[in-house]
Parts: structure tokens; sequence; C-alpha cells
């Protein structure tokens, strides 16, 4: 069976690391209240330059790198995003542009912080279709562009970065396992971010405040647990694994309470967790591909470890991936 194999992974982080404490001097808040509540410590800020496009591309080439794969020999470009620096063309053009991937094209998708498990989904379709291709899946955000830095609910939570993986077809038993990809659309406005403002006044939405992101707390920690509990256990009894098996779960970056209430409904040991949300907050669809990227240059995967991946975002959506490294 062919399945979609990650050949090469790579991150990219923004040089600023802004602390809890420089959060303190903005709004009304301390590192004892962020990090009990959240689990963060500090987050990476993107600074002049630093677009979402660019880091984007720095973290495609370093999994390029990884896989020997170059630029010319792209198919396709995936990009997910919720905070390009412009709304058109897509974010993927301008790292096609950036790279020099003449061959391939290029679109991006929106489902927020389940954009690389949803990506990551739409590659191994590819690539199950035409094993010869070759797939960059990137999961790349500026959110400190779509924060209200005079909301300590929101501000203190997220972070800027990318992640990516180069994806092409395997007949060993390797790579993609088994994914299941969800979203209620009914929910929406839990967590949502209004868009420009619309120049047609028939068209206006929302209260027109400002395009950052909103969010209802309470209500999001109960559905995440919940949906992200569910789809782990769903994809494991439908695969045929047992958690005993699973080598390592990266589970989304959103808040450390989340992670360990959704470690107590699943029944996933402490051991297995993956977690650097301390250091990076929440990055939305950059978060499990920079995770990816760090427990793989650590060694800390061999060849054939099963990885659960497993995430939740505005939409609502929410998805899980079990892979075979």
């Amino acid at each position: 069976m062919i399945r979609g194999r990650i050949i090469g992974t790579g991150r990219c982080l923004p040089d600023r690391v802004v602390t809890n404490d420089d959060l303190a001097a903005i709004v009304d808040t301390s590192d004892e209240w962020i990090s009990s509540r959240t689990g963060i410590r500090s987050r990476r800020i993107a600074g002049a330059g630093e677009f979402t496009s660019k880091l984007a591309s720095g973290a495609a080439r370093q999994a390029m790198a990884m896989a020997g794969v170059a630029a010319t020999e792209l198919d396709l470009i995936v990009v997910a995003t919720i905070s390009s620096e412009i709304a058109m063309p897509s974010c993927a053009c301008l790292v096609q542009m950036e790279l020099g991937a003449a061959r391939a094209f290029a679109y991006d998708i929106n489902a927020a912080c389940c954009g690389f498990t949803y990506a990551l989904d739409i590659a191994d379709k590819y690539v199950r279709a035409n094993p010869a291709m070759k797939v960059l899946v990137i999961g790349a955000e500026t959110l400190s562009s779509r924060t209200n830095w005079e909301d300590r609910n929101t501000c203190v939570l997220f972070g800027d970065g990318a992640g990516a993986a180069v994806v092409t077809g395997d007949e060993s038993g390797r790579g993609l396992v088994h994914s299941r990809l969800f979203s209620d659309g009914n929910l929406w406005n839990l967590l949502y971010m209004e868009g420009a403002p619309s120049l047609n006044r028939e068209l206006v939405h929302g209260d027109g405040c400002g395009s950052y992101i909103r969010m209802n707390g309470r209500e999001i920690f109960k559905y995440a647990v919940r949906a992200m509990g569910d789809v782990v256990t769903q994809v494991l009894e439908e695969s045929s694994t047992a958690i005993e098996e699973v080598r390592l779960v990266i589970p989304h970056q959103a808040n450390i309470r989340i992670i360990q209430s959704l470690m107590e409904r699943a029944g996933i040991p402490p051991e297995k967790i993956y977690l650097n949300i301390d250091k990076y907050g929440n990055t939305s669809a950059a978060s499990i591909p920079i995770a990816l990227d760090e427990v793989n240059r650590a060694g800390m995967l061999a060849s054939g470890d099963l990885v659960l991946l497993c995430t939740f975002g505005a939409g609502l959506t929410w998805a899980a991936s079990l892979l075979r490294w």
C-alpha cells in the first residue's frame, strides 16, 4: 500500500523572545498567572521582515535539505495559515517564489490550528494517487499580527513560527497510517477573527473593530478536551492500535491544562506526550510541525515508530493522524 511518508522536517522561528515578564509590562498580568494557567513562559514574536512567507520558506529549506529534495523537484506546496502578510496571492505562491520551485503548483488552506494535520492528509491523498510526487507541507503563522495586545486573555497565548515537512509516496509500510478530520461550523463564534474591513457597506461583518483573534476560552477548553480525546480514541480504534504501541504523542500546543485533560480522557501516559508550549506558546498551524521537527532532529524517533498527532482549532476543527516513522 502506498502511503504519504515524511522524508524531511524543518522549522523557523523569529529571533525575538518575549517572556511573560515582558508582557506584564504592557498588560495586567504576571508570569505566575500565565504559566500556571497555560504552561507558557515565553513565545517568539516576529520582527522587521519576518513575514509569514519568510518563516515558511525558512522552515521549508530545512525540510528540503534533510530530505535531499531540490526546489525544482517539488510538485506541490501547501501552506496552512491564517496570518499571511497579504490576502492574495496565497502564502504558498510567495513561498514558491522564495524557493524557486518553478514546477510546483501552490495553494493555502485555512483550518486554523488544525491546518498542518489537514494539509498532511491532503498531501497523503496526492501521493497515494501519484507516488512519485514530492509535496511540501508547511504550517506558518505570525499571530502577533492578529492579536489584540490590550486583551490579556488572548495576547499571552500566541506566538509566531513555522514548521515544514516534505512528503512523498512510500510502499514500505511507513507513512500516514490513518487520519480523521472533523469540523463544526455551528460553533464558529467561539473562536474567530474578523477579516479586513469591507469596502461594500452592504457586506460589513461583525463590529468592524479589528482583524484580531477573539475567543471564548471557557467554552473552547470544554470542546477541545472532548473533541481531541474522542478523535484520538477513534483513530487508535480504527487502526487497531493500542496507545502502548505509540512511541510519541504530539498534541497541539495550545494550553497545558487542555493537554493534561486530554491525557486523562484518552488514557495517554505522561511519558508519551511531547511538550514545547513553555517556549513557543500557541503557534496555531505551526505548532505540530515545529514540535515534529524538534523530536526528529533530537533523534527521538526511530524507523517504524508510531507517532500520533492531534489538534483542535477554530472552525471548530479537530483532527488526529497516526504516522509510522
